[in-house]
């Protein structure tokens, strides 16, 4: 049987200490481990959660320990988020269960020096009935970085962008596991045929109010076991990425360009939207992820969607366009659901990261004919990666004008923004963090 335990506490250490991404971590651990089912899902449960509230448990932690956080060695202190984790979090873990297999661990990983350190800690905490103090919210700051686990820097930045009532809502929405949001493949079926098709298999399906062909999937297993994903029935993309496409705008035999496509998902909506008529030039740096938008190309029947190998940032000509697509590399902070241990790299250079998108954008409209359309999209909440790129690219750019965007019904602007500007908070309509920008340039 699988120490799904042993095997969380290697996929952390991966993550905090050697900068691998979660999610290929627990990938790669599962089908090394052959893991399957309950198992997955602890694994899973343990890595995202201890991610997410890393600073919330060390917080805790600093209240049971003499010993400074950063004295500690790293595998033991591993342990203890895993532990204390548990403790705080998995109500369906007995509290005995919880310290007994983290002392075990313990002695597993050969730090026995520290079983007994660890022992006492978590023993103490539940003798305490788990009790914890957290800071005065006088300082929101401070409150808000222990309570949600974002760095302070983070919080700052956030409250001076949104004010404290939005990044509150952001910061708890960024909370817990995304839901699971499929574009229905129209190409191939109807949303009420796959929603019962889906059904059948045991999946629970809600529909998402500002995207008509869309569906939110919970209990539905491993998604790509199911048959309707196989015969390409539907693709897996966020919510806040499929109405980006959709502001996009694509129509039949206009032709597309994504210029940082991978993996895929809006060039595959644009291509859905056409009718699979007219043409997408999808291109990406990673030839790995060229090859699988072709793969996810083939499995939904799109056959419009031409890939290629390409440095967006690097002067390359463009086909002649009727609308561009830049969603850019970003810092990311829209997704940390997905991607938690994205706010403990707050060392990103702010500045090379503006640089490159904003290299990225110029390039892009090289060649793009008068009356087209251009959309520049982030992942990101930071007001320095979006409302001031596209401020500065009208400022230096006098041939375009923005475009003011349509919204469907069922969202609305959460801040006083340019109407061609969308930003998309996470906990207020349950998608990603994004922010969409729609620009034409001038007809001549």
């Amino acid at each position: 049987m699988a120490n799904v335990r042993s095997i969380a506490h290697n996929v952390l250490y991966r993550v905090l200490y050697e900068d691998a991404y979660s999610a290929i971590a627990i990938n790669n651990a599962v089908h090394k481990e052959n893991l399957s089912g309950v198992d997955v899902s602890f694994l899973s449960a343990l890595v995202y959660g201890v991610l997410e509230r890393k600073l919330t448990l060390e917080y805790i932690i600093r209240q049971y320990s003499s010993i400074r956080i950063k004295k500690i060695e790293k595998g033991t202190l591993i342990v203890l988020y895993l532990g204390m984790y548990q403790l705080i979090y998995m109500d369906k873990v007995p509290d005995s269960a919880a310290v007994n297999e983290s002392v075990k661990l313990c002695k597993q990983l050969r730090l026995y020096k520290s079983s007994g350190f660890v022992n006492a800690i978590l023993r103490n905490f539940v003798r305490a009935d788990k009790a914890y103090c957290l800071p005065d919210q006088q300082n929101i700051v401070k409150y808000f970085s222990v309570v949600y686990s974002c760095p302070e820097s983070m919080v700052t930045e956030l409250i001076a962008t949104y004010g404290q009532d939005l990044t509150e809502k952001a910061l708890r929405g960024i909370l817990g596991r995304p839901p699971i949001t499929v574009r229905v493949n129209t190409l191939k079926t109807d949303k009420s045929t796959l929603r019962r098709e889906l059904e059948k298999q045991g999946a629970t399906v809600d529909d998402i109010s500002f995207l008509e062909n869309s569906l939110n999937l919970s209990a539905a297993g491993s998604i790509d076991q199911l048959p309707q994903y196989r015969e390409g029935h539907f693709f897996v993309e966020d919510a806040a990425s499929q109405l980006c496409a959709e502001i996009l705008g694509a129509q039949p035999d206009e032709t597309i360009a994504d210029v940082c496509a991978a993996p895929g998902g809006k060039s595959l909506y644009s291509a859905i939207r056409m009718e699979n008529r007219g043409a997408i030039y999808s291109y990406d740096i990673h030839e790995h992820k060229i090859k699988l938008m072709e793969d996810n190309a083939r499995r939904l029947g799109i056959s419009i969607i031409r890939t290629a190998l390409r440095d967006a940032s690097s002067a390359c000509e463009l086909p002649a366009c009727d609308r561009i697509l830049c969603d850019v590399p970003c810092s990311g902070w829209g997704i940390l659901r997905r991607k938690p241990e994205i706010r403990y790299k707050t060392d990103t250079n702010i500045d090379n990261l503006t640089k490159l998108q904003y290299s990225i954008l110029c390039m892009s409209i090289k060649d793009l004919p008068s009356d087209s359309v251009l959309v520049y999209s982030t992942c990101t909440l930071r007001k320095k990666e979006n409302h001031d790129i596209i401020s500065r690219f009208l400022e230096e750019h006098p041939d375009f004008v923005g475009e003011p965007i349509k919204l469907p019904e069922g969202i609305d602007h959460i801040i006083e923004e340019e109407p061609y500007c969308l930003t998309l908070l996470p906990g207020v309509y349950d998608t990603d963090g994004f922010f969409i920008a729609k620009l034409r340039r001038r007809p001549t």
